[in-house]
């Protein structure tokens, strides 16, 4: 049974940072008959839809949602199938509660694509105050 478990949020104030982790067990990070495994990272405030914030294809190439983009940095470490969000410069408009994600995919995943990745974590909460 494939499991994703967020932890690493919490409460900061505008221009801090944050780092989410997310461990998957479960999961084979390949490349496979299901297709191009993809990981990242979505997020959803109070009254939104949930959004892509950032991708790691199985290739390594990482993609930013505009709004995130320089201030966000995607990183995994395989070995021990655990996946980061480095979050800087943050702002009020980063919070929400974000979600780990992981799916495979026909082709390339970007931000977009994630957010129809079927597995899921319960998600963490980030909370930027002005």
């Amino acid at each position: 049974q494939v499991q994703l478990v967020e932890s690493g949020g919490g409460s900061e104030q505008a221009g801090g940072s944050l780092r989410l982790s997310c461990t998957a067990s479960g999961y084979k990070y390949s490349t496979s008959i299901y297709g191009r495994s993809c990981m990242g990272w979505l997020r959803q405030a109070p009254g939104k839809e949930r959004e892509g914030v950032a991708v790691i294809d199985i290739d390594a190439t990482t993609t930013y949602a505009d709004s995130v983009k320089g201030r966000f940095t995607i990183s995994q470490e395989n070995a021990a199938n655990t996946l980061y969000l480095q979050m800087n410069s943050l702002k009020p408009e980063d919070t929400a509660v974000y979600y780990c994600a992981a799916g495979y995919f026909s082709s390339r995943c970007t931000v977009g694509s994630l957010t129809r990745a079927h597995l899921r974590g319960r998600g963490t909460q980030v909370t930027v105050s002005s």
